[in-house]
Formats: C-alpha cells, structure tokens, sequence
C-alpha cells in the first residue's frame, strides 16, 4: 500500500507484493547424430568428401587459406563416368568402342623382327639397314647416298670416276675404276664402313700397295696407292679406323688416295655412296 506526499511523491506503507517469477520455458533440440562424426574428421576430408559426391571435373583447384598459407587439394577423377542416384540410367555409363578380333591363319608366320634404327650412336645403322633388306645390287643411288663414311679426315677431289684422260700415257678414252682424293703421303686412309679385311698387299693391276674391306651382301671398299698398311686379312674393322696411310705406289704420278666401291664385284661411282 502507497501514499501520495505533499510534493507528489509516493511512500510505501507496506511491504511490496513479491513479483512474479518468470516461468524458463527449456528447449531441448535433437541431438545430431553425425555431429560428433563431422567433429573428428579434418577439414580437408570434408572438404575432398564433398567434392566427390558433388560431381566436381577431373581435377578441383580447392585453395584453403590456412595459418596464412595456401593449400591447394587436387581431386583425382572417380573413373570416365558418374554415377547418378538413379542406378539404372544407361545413359551415365560413357560407351566403349567394340576393339576389332585380330587372326591370322594356322599356317602363318609372324615375324618379330624390327628394322634396324640409325642413330648419330651407330653411323653403320643406315647402311645395315639397306645391306639386311636386300643385295647392294638392288639399292638405288638415292637410297645408298651418304651411307659410306669418308676415307679421309678432308676430301678434296683430283679425278673422277668413269672414262677420262690417262694422267701416265695422256692416252683418252681410260676408264677409271674409283674416285681419286688429294692427300700428301702418309696421310691417314680410314676405314669407310665396318667389315672384315679380305685382302691387304700388293695389287699387280696398278693399284700399287692395295686394301680390300668386305662390308657384305655384295658390297666392298678398296683403297690404293697406298705408303703402308696397318691391317691384316681376316681383321675385323669399324667405320672410322685407321686402315693405311696414303702414298704413291702402283700406277700412280703424284701421293693421292684412290678408292673404290665394288657391288658384287663390280666398280661403282664411289659419289654414289659418300
């Protein structure tokens, strides 16, 4: 109970009623189930779960900023299709085309042998590969051009191959077997291709101090004139090895290297080959 005072205010006159306690109303929510599950799984787990199941491309660029550092997560792909919910939609599978059936009849034979690959490695490849395929009678000039390496260390040209003047009777209509290469005497004679030596010695027919090399099916190199020889018959020879030094023995007016190519017995243009 109050009373109003002279100057309008209110004094109580006895004790304040108690005012009323508000009822807590308590809200219990569902509890998640999975929420202790999400706890203990990391972010990037969640993160590469999600990525799956929503399909992402192939490969996901997922940038995290993290401890103020980048991480990028990249996603690898499920397989060449996804799978949808409705499992029975053929058209979610990606098609594959039908591989065609090799055969071959009973009597047939198959051949695992590979042509031979020329490599900077292995300067004979080239001239293997032509000599394995077929005789060197059957090679084209086009074919075998480049396939011989050069004799000499500097190749410089004195006579031609074919019919000429005779440079020791003067006489014209001389055939000349080889090509003739400038080179003073005792300069080194190499060996043009690999082989074996199958002659070394003194030629009767002019050809003076003489070195014959078997690189076979047919083909063979000859150096002439020369000052000395440094291999024997039977010797086995690489392209490249020192064979002879040049000089003037035999039918011959000044130091030069003449040098021949035989196919099957035969002179060839040697230019054909170099």
């Amino acid at each position: 109970m109050t009373t109003q005072t002279v100057r309008g205010r209110r004094r109580a006159t006895g004790p304040a009623s108690e005012y009323p306690v508000a009822e807590a109303v308590m809200t219990v929510r569902p509890r998640d189930a999975h929420r202790d599950a999400r706890r203990r799984r990391s972010l990037f787990s969640q993160v590469t779960e999600f990525a799956s199941a929503s399909g992402v491309g192939q490969k996901a660029g997922i940038a995290l900023a993290a401890t103020g550092l980048v991480l990028t997560v990249t996603v690898p792909s499920t397989g060449p299709a996804m799978s949808t919910a409705d499992a029975g939609n053929a058209a979610a599978t990606a098609s594959v085309a039908p591989q065609p059936e090799v055969s071959a009849a009973a009597g047939a034979k198959i051949d695992f042998n590979r042509t031979y690959v020329a490599t900077k490695g292995d300067p004979d490849g080239k001239l293997k590969q032509l000599l394995s395929a077929q005789s060197a009678g059957t090679i084209t000039r086009a074919a075998s051009a480049g396939s011989l390496g050069a004799p000499l260390e500097q190749m410089v040209s004195a006579s031609p191959f074919g019919f000429r003047v005779s440079p020791i009777t003067g006489g014209s209509g001389e055939f000349h077997r080889g090509q003739d290469f400038a080179a003073q005497c005792g300069t080194s004679v190499l060996a043009a291709a690999s082989g074996t030596v199958t002659f070394s010695g003194w030629h009767p027919y002019g050809g003076g101090n003489r070195v014959v090399i078997d690189h076979g099916n047919g083909l063979e190199t000859t150096y002439n004139h020369l000052s000395s020889s440094s291999v024997q018959v039977g010797q086995k020879v690489a392209r490249g090895d020192l064979v002879a030094l040049s000089g003037t023995t035999g039918a011959s007016t000044g130091c030069h290297l003449h040098f021949e190519v035989m196919v099957n017995g035969e002179v060839v243009d040697p230019t054909g080959w170099l």
